[in-house]
């Protein structure tokens, strides 16, 4: 039995401190701090994530509670709200990026053996962006229609291990497109994205770095047919053509040919034309590969339901990102956690163990761990019959 850490400080011991303190030293986040450092901002984050803490007299009441176990969590006394308030308007948002940033490849080298998407030999990455809707006369800084505020949160999701591996931040007028002038490309991955990412410009220079991308076809896209492959209609698909565009402007941003599938979803019996850069795959895994993009769908319904992210502490931007970069290090953790120790629980079940038991004194892996064996009755003639029939 563990007599001394509690499952919240073995947590934390998954936390590169030596290089959180070398970014905090880079970024001057201590510099003038006397109470409640960039380290005890993030340990006090956090756990307001795991246990689903809502406000901060939610945070400081529950601190209060468990003030004897504080110092086995890495801090020495319960901050006040205003402390707490304090310090995410002051702590500087990119320590707590740099940080998550530095755990998301940790991760990604941990789940770097895990079977890809349809098993190809190269990464799959989903793109997409979710909107978190504000108020307008609290977040001014974030406009978004002309009587409410919101931010955006653009991830590029890796599928092997659903670890997202680049997310950006942003008020919600930026368009979706905007993030591939920002987006790290990597040659020979595949980029599935919807068709509000389609701009031949920004997809050409997908394809001079090597990057292949799938994404759907705007309705009257002018392009005309190069060549066709026969296909099995029976298959659900339609067509499979090499095409070249045909509008002045689209013309010259992709000047090479394009790859168009068209496929009936047997389920539904609607019709989606596909574009990609990649004429080597047969049209069935490019049709595969789109639906693969659901996931970071599910990603994000998934951080919205468990992660705090809906209802912020601070009204600022600064507080809000950090926030924001706090949560996905934490959700990045866990993920590091489950892989490092081998978890067979899944993510959802490893959270929810820590939000009712993050004081508890046990090994983590003996708390996380799920043992579904049951117990077998040594003497059943024990039990007392209520009634005989």
């Amino acid at each position: 039995m563990n007599e001394g850490r509690t499952l919240f400080a073995q947590v934390m011991e998954f936390v590169p401190w030596k290089t959180f303190g070398r970014i905090v030293d880079r970024l001057k986040g201590d510099a003038g701090v006397r109470t409640l450092s960039c380290a005890d901002l993030f340990r006090v984050m956090a756990f307001a994530q795991l246990t689903w803490r809502e406000s901060l007299r939610d945070i400081e009441a529950c601190l209060a509670a468990n003030h004897t176990k504080l110092f086995h969590m890495g801090m020495k006394t319960a901050p006040a709200r205003s402390t707490l308030a304090d310090a995410l308007e002051r702590r500087d948002w990119r320590i707590y990026h740099a940080l998550a940033q530095r755990l998301i490849a940790r991760a990604k080298a941990l789940y770097a053996q895990d079977p890809s998407l349809l098993e190809l030999d190269a990464s799959v990455y989903a793109l997409d962006s979710t909107t978190i809707d504000l108020c307008l006369s609290l977040f001014a800084w974030a406009p978004f229609r002309s009587t409410k505020a919101a931010v955006k949160l653009h991830t590029l999701l890796d599928l092997r291990g659903s670890i997202p591996t680049f997310l950006h931040i942003s008020d919600g007028k930026l368009h979706d497109v905007n993030v591939l002038d920002i987006l790290p490309l990597e040659a020979g991955a595949f980029y599935v994205m919807d068709r509000g990412y389609v701009d031949f410009a920004r997809l050409y220079t997908m394809h001079q770095a090597g990057a292949f991308f799938v994404t759907r076809a705007k309705q009257g896209m002018a392009a005309r047919r190069v060549s066709s492959l026969p296909t099995e209609r029976s298959t659900g698909v339609i067509c499979d053509q090499r095409v070249m565009l045909n509008g002045f402007y689209s013309a010259k941003a992709y000047p090479e040919r394009l790859r168009r599938v068209r496929f009936k979803e047997p389920e539904s019996a609607k019709t989606l034309v596909f574009l990609t850069n990649n004429m080597a795959l047969p049209a069935l895994t490019i049709a595969a590969l789109y639906k693969g993009r659901w996931q970071v769908e599910l990603f994000f319904k998934w951080i919205k339901q468990h992660l705090r992210i809906k209802r912020f502490l601070g009204t600022s931007e600064n507080a809000v990102k950090t926030q924001i970069w706090c949560a996905v290090a934490t959700y990045v953790l866990i993920a590091i956690v489950k892989r490092e120790l081998q978890l067979k629980a899944s993510l959802y079940t490893c959270l929810q163990i820590l939000s009712v038991s993050i004081f508890e004194k046990t090994e983590l892996p003996c708390a996380l761990q799920l043992d579904r064996s049951q117990r077998e009755i040594d003497d059943p003639a024990n039990q007392l019959i209520l009634f005989d029939f």
